[in-house]
This record gives structure tokens, sequence and C-alpha cells, in this order.
């Protein structure tokens, strides 16, 4: 090889190295303003819909190239950096703003602006008004501390900010001796699904609490919910997530309003005669005034009902048929043993176990116009975290691979769906990738398939059935809670 080519190949590779070093030094910049707006203003900063809360450098940068090859628009992470501390000087309401849009508008038209902040200043007009972001913070309360009740207790104390929604004030379990709280923080600190807590989780035996992140959440042992005082820990008005399983209708879930303190309820599992609702798709129809109990659905009918909403007001749907491909729960069991119902009792670590799903029932409640048009079915595999719905649908309209997704596409990325559905063009996407998603439904675009007659469609459906379901549940509690926020997306 002749010395200018060594050379050249040499400057090419110092030029693009020194190139990402530049782009990493901008990200700490970003990561660092994020968490300033958060901390000081409650402020949430995401970038065209994925969060940026606690992201690494390499997620940072992760999450630009999704804005070029996803969303369409490439922008740079030196002015998403710009734009971002640029935001911090603004004394800016409790909001949640989309500093990918943000940037993608700032680079088409900066011409036409003196400055950044003048650019700001014009999008964001009302953003500095406090009159409408609601009232708050709203205490919450964990009735139960399970899978789900530890991912709740993990997301309430993460957003944590100035001015913050939701408070954890405390967790009711049926028993708290210095054991059950040591084993309870243990459990909340290490998670073999979710790897380890991202901060510090201490025991305090002589308050009976755990110290969270520096947030003092008590532990009360209770035998039902209706003997608490709740007042006496110095909780009121609070919401009670109930994750045990246990109560799952109006009349055993209002047992909880019958305790101090408490004033509504929702219940982390579909539930009869009460409200079942998929947050993005029908918590509009609330009653907030008069309606004190409410279900969050089941993690599937959250996956599915996203994405069937999407088809059914696009193309409408005949008929369909869901089949789940769910991971095992604890009500399993780990080895051959006694179940109530046929084939649970056979190892969920060893087997393919098909078992019933209500989920094409239960999106009946929340899209009523697929009423007798789906049947479902499950099967529960040998994976502890991420499952799959497959829906094989008819519809009323003729389309094409390309047309579906589009559809689906544009719901992920624009209106009332952005934090529900993830689309994902990723060739290589397993069940493995999708576990922390903080969407509800994974939209697998490279597996969509439409058959010849172009009215029968099968999409490909995936779903974090413990995170991102809690987080349609803390969406839930938010909105019940009254505690909103202005957003810019």
């Amino acid at each position: 090889m002749s010395t200018d080519l060594l050379s050249a190949g040499r400057a090419t590779y110092n030029e693009e190295l020194d190139s990402w070093i530049s782009k990493k030094k901008a990200a700490v910049k970003l990561i660092n303003a994020v968490g300033n707006l958060l901390y000081d203003n409650s402020v949430e900063l995401v970038l065209f819909r994925n969060h940026l809360v606690d992201t690494s450098v390499s997620e940072v940068l992760l999450l630009h190239k999704y804005a070029a090859d996803v969303v369409g628009k490439p922008i740079s992470v030196h002015e998403t950096t710009a734009v971002a501390q640029a935001l911090v000087n603004m004394d800016l309401a409790p909001s949640k703003i989309d500093v990918g849009l943000l940037t993608a508008e700032w680079m088409e038209v900066k011409n036409d602006y003196e400055s950044i902040e003048s650019f700001l200043g014009a999008k964001l007009v009302g953003f500095t008004s406090f009159d409408d972001i609601g009232q708050g913070p709203r205490d919450v309360v964990l009735y139960g501390f399970g899978r789900i009740g530890r991912l709740a207790a993990r997301e309430l104390i993460q957003q944590f900010g100035k001015g913050q929604q939701l408070r954890l004030k405390a967790i009711v379990t049926r028993k708290v001796t210095d054991e059950e709280i040591i084993k309870r923080a243990d459990l909340l600190r290490l998670d073999s699904v979710h790897g380890p807590f991202p901060g510090t989780v201490v025991p305090d035996l002589e308050r009976k609490a755990i110290i969270i992140n520096g947030q003092i959440v008590k532990m009360i042992q209770a035998p039902g919910p209706d003997q608490v005082n709740y007042e006496d820990h110095g909780i009121s008005d609070a919401i009670v997530l109930d994750n045990t399983g246990a109560f799952r209708d109006r009349e055993a879930l209002s047992l909880h309003l019958k305790s101090q303190g408490i004033s509504k309820v929702i219940l982390t599992a579909p539930g009869k005669g009460v409200p079942n609702i998929v947050y993005g798709i029908n918590h509009e129809s609330l009653d907030l005034e008069n309606e004190n109990v409410y279900s969050a659905a089941s993690c599937t009918t959250n996956a599915i009902s996203t994405v069937l909403s999407v088809i059914q007001n696009k193309y409408g749907i005949e008929k369909g048929h869901i089949e789940t491909v769910h991971a095992y729960t604890n009500d399993q069991n780990l080895l051959d043993n006694f179940h109530k119902k046929e084939r649970r009792g056979r190892s969920a670590a060893l087997n393919m176990v098909i078992t019933e799903t209500g989920a094409g029932a239960a999106v009946t409640k929340v899209i009523p116009e697929l009423k007798d048009k789906l049947t479902a079915n499950a099967v529960r595999v040998p994976v502890p975290n991420g499952s799959l719905a497959i829906m094989n649908l008819t519809l009323d309209k003729e389309t094409s691979v390309e047309e579906v997704n589009a559809a689906v596409k544009e719901a992920a990325l624009k209106g009332n769906l952005v934090n529900q559905i993830h689309y994902s063009i990723e060739p290589e996407l397993v069940s493995s990738d999708i576990v922390g998603d903080t969407c509800c439904s994974v939209y697998d675009s490279k597996a969509t398939l439409v058959h010849p007659d172009k009215k029968s469609v099968v999409l490909y459906v995936w779903y974090d059935n413990e995170y991102g379901y809690t987080k349609q549940v803390i969406r839930l509690a938010k909105y019940v809670a009254k505690v909103r926020r202005k957003h810019y997306y």
C-alpha cells in the first residue's frame, strides 16, 4: 500500500473517531440538561416518544439513529443539545416536551428566527403558565407488592421531580415484620428480568418503611382492603393501585374506599362491573367526578387494543382471531403439580401450555365496534417476560403490507397513541429485545403479512407484559388523579 493511501486511511479513521467522540460529549451535555429540567422544573424531555430520563450516552446516540431511520428526521445530537440547553433557561410549567420534534422543526426554520430562544418562545406559548396544569401532587398506595407492584414502585420513584405528579407513600401487604421489610426491599432492589434498581433501597425497620432514593415509603400490614386508616400514616386523598389479583369486582374493590384516606381505586387486572380502560383508547370516556373504581384491563388487552383501534378506524374489521404467545406467570406451577385450571399445572419452565385468554372479549369493552368479531386463545411459553400477539384479521377494505404498516407508523408517531405504540423496523427483533420497552405495543413491521385477496392480514405485536403494562397503569393513575402536564409532541 502506498504512503498516500495509508495516510488517507488513517485520516478517515481519525476523523470518524473524532466525530463520534464529539457526539458523545454532546450527549453528555444533553443528559445533564434532561436532569436539570426534570428535577428543577418537573419538565420531562423525550425524543420522538422515546424516554431520555436515565438514559446512557450510547442510548442517546442510538435514539438519534432511530430519529433518522424510523421517523425520517435526521437530527444532530449537537442541535438537540442546543435546544435542550435553551429549554433549561426558560421558566417552564410542568410538562412533557419532545425535544426531537422541536429540534427537527428548529432545523427547518432556523433562518427565520434570530435565535433558538426566540424560536422556542414562539413554539411554547403557554408553557410558562401554571394555570391549567391540574392539581398535584397526589398520594399513591400500592396494595400488594408482586411483579406489577414492584415495577410500579420503581416507575413512581424514578418519575420523581419537583412538583411530581404522583407520590408513592405506602405499600400494603398481609404481614409487615422486620424480615418481611428486608425481603421486600431486596426484591425491589434486584430483579432477574429487569435488572437492578438504578438507585438506593434502604430498609428502615424502626419506622416500618423502605427508603427509596430518599423517599420514605411506609410498609403497612392489613388483613383486608377496608382495614387501614391511611390518614394515621399521613396519607390523604390517595389512589390505591390494587395489584393483588384477589379483588376483581366492584363490591370487593370498593372496600378500599371505606379506609380513611383513599378516594380512588385502580385494579391492575381485568375488572367486573367497573370501567375497563386502555389509556390512549377510551380513557377520555371516564366520569372522573362520579366514578371511583377503575380497571386498567390486562397486559394483552392493552397490547392488542391500540393496534386494533388503528386498523378498525382505517379499514374496518370483519372478523379475526388473536393468538397470544405469552410468557409464563406466577399463576402457573414451576414443576408439575395440582392446579384448578387445565394444563396450567404442568411445568411452566419446560412446556408450551395452551390456555384461555379473556383478551378477545375484553377488547370489546374498549372498542365496542368489535363485539362478536374476535376469538382469542393463548399459549404460555418458557420465558419469564416478553409476549407476542398474532392477529389474523379479515378487513372490510383492501390493503397492502406497505399501506397497513404506514397506518400503524403514523399512529405511533402522531396523535393519541405515541406513548402506546412502538413501531419497529428491526429485522432481528426477538422477545428479549422488547423487555423494558415503555410502550404497551411493539409493532413488528417486518413481520406483517397480507394475503393475495388483500383483505386478510396477519399482524405481529410484541409486548413487555410487565413493564409496558405498568407504564399504562401509571398513565391511567395520572389521568384519574387529574395531575395533568402540558404536552408538546
